[in-house]
């Protein structure tokens, strides 16, 4: 089909005739962005697109900057963890777009947001060595010694 592997962006994917839309691009084949209509959604309406779009664009470039730079890492994986919890969500508000067979055969955005579970778990072991932790091969082993005198 002429659509087929094309992408899309549908402002207002969200409500009636931009879901439609949306519905429509991705039923002939379109990669049709979700994030736009999940941000709607999860605020109700109260946030459009194209007011989430470039905030969001902004959250990853910061996003990105602190990692690079390494500085303020608490903060950076707050945002990222945040980012990612809600680039999460249309695997469970838009399943027949994320999913050719629920739950086993991920489309290509469910494989996408998919990954984005991988890289949570890995800010969360980057988390751990903010205060201090370490990542080694070996297990440490830990003794107690007692107080009292026998």
């Amino acid at each position: 089909m002429v659509l087929e592997d094309k992408s899309a962006i549908v402002y207002g994917a969200a409500r009636s005739m931009g879901g439609a839309v949306a519905r429509a691009f991705s039923a002939a084949g379109v990669r049709v962005f979700l994030v736009g209509r999940t941000i709607e959604t999860l605020t109700l309406g109260n946030v459009p697109a194209s007011v989430a779009l470039p905030v969001l664009a902004a959250w990853e470039v910061a996003i990105g900057l602190g990692l690079i730079i390494g500085r303020w890492m608490r903060a950076v994986l707050l945002l990222l963890i945040a980012q990612m919890l809600g680039t999460i969500t249309p695997l469970v508000l838009f399943p027949a777009e994320t999913f050719v067979r629920i739950p086993y055969a991920p489309t290509l955005e469910g494989q996408y947001i998919i990954k984005n579970i991988v890289l949570v778990t890995a800010a969360i072991v980057l988390g751990a060595t903010v205060r201090g932790g370490e990542l080694t091969n070996e297990p440490v082993v830990v003794t107690r010694q007692s107080g009292g005198s026998a």
